[in-house]
């Protein structure tokens, strides 16, 4: 049976493709437990491996709900195999009416292959800085998605900063299609890692002219010190069946 989370943003994660996450980013809670001989059985199991039984459990998920795929590994890094991906989204395929499912990546490269994305797929691409940015609104406007959004989590930096043009800037969230923003900080929660307010002000207004929900995550919303205003603290989901 898939795992109820506690992920704000949806209800269910799957990982039919396990083992420890090649991309290695610092603040991934997954990779401290593989890496950490206290929980055994993901510290014994480090390979790189592909359990097709994980997407028909799904099956077992009767009431329709949002189900993010892939939570511990990177789903379009070169170390998944095409077949273990054509198997994925093949079995998503003959869920449509039932359930959506998201997939979020750090390898904006790859999506085009596997374009256009089954209707029930939402499809987005982590940004932490500008660059990020930068890379996720060249990818995602190459695809064909019913939901293509970004996640600005963990924001690590201003992301409307550097030297592009507005396209690949927050004024260009629009023009690429995105349908959905999701914003959160690094946890644990810290001095260190907490952004800079102003930076959060500046993707909420830019979703606001551009009308594009924003889901801002509890971390941000429950930190004391981040003085964003009432107004600004909202948990949007995407109007599903928009934007291509």
């Amino acid at each position: 049976m898939p795992a109820k989370t506690k992920i704000e943003w949806c209800d269910y994660t799957i990982n039919p493709v396990k083992g420890l996450c090649p991309v290695a980013c610092s603040y991934c809670y997954a990779r401290r437990m593989y890496l950490n001989p206290f929980f055994r059985n993901m510290y014994d199991h480090q390979d790189i491996r592909y359990d097709p039984n994980v997407m028909i459990d799904t099956g077992n998920i009767l009431k329709p709900s949002k189900i993010f795929v892939g939570s511990t590994m990177e789903l379009f890094g070169d170390w998944v195999k095409p077949e273990w991906m054509a198997s994925i989204l093949g079995w998503v395929k003959t869920d449509i009416g039932i359930h959506s499912y998201i997939f979020l990546t750090k390898r904006p490269e790859n999506l085009a292959r596997w374009s256009p994305f089954p209707p029930n797929c939402w499809v987005g691409v982590s940004a932490t800085n500008a660059e990020m940015l930068y890379d996720a609104l060249d990818n995602l406007r190459k695809i064909k998605a019913t939901v293509k959004f970004i996640s600005f989590e963990p924001l690590l930096e201003r992301v409307n900063g550097g030297e592009c043009d507005d396209t690949y800037r927050l004024d260009g969230l629009q023009e690429a299609g995105i349908g959905w923003v999701i914003i959160g900080q690094q946890t644990p929660v810290s001095e260190k890692t907490r952004p800079n307010p102003d930076w959060i002000r500046e993707i909420i207004t830019a979703c606001n002219a551009a009308n594009i929900p924003v889901f801002i995550k509890d971390n941000i919303i429950d930190d004391p010190v981040l003085d964003l205003r009432l107004t600004e603290m909202r948990q949007e989901f995407p109007i599903t069946g928009g934007k291509k």
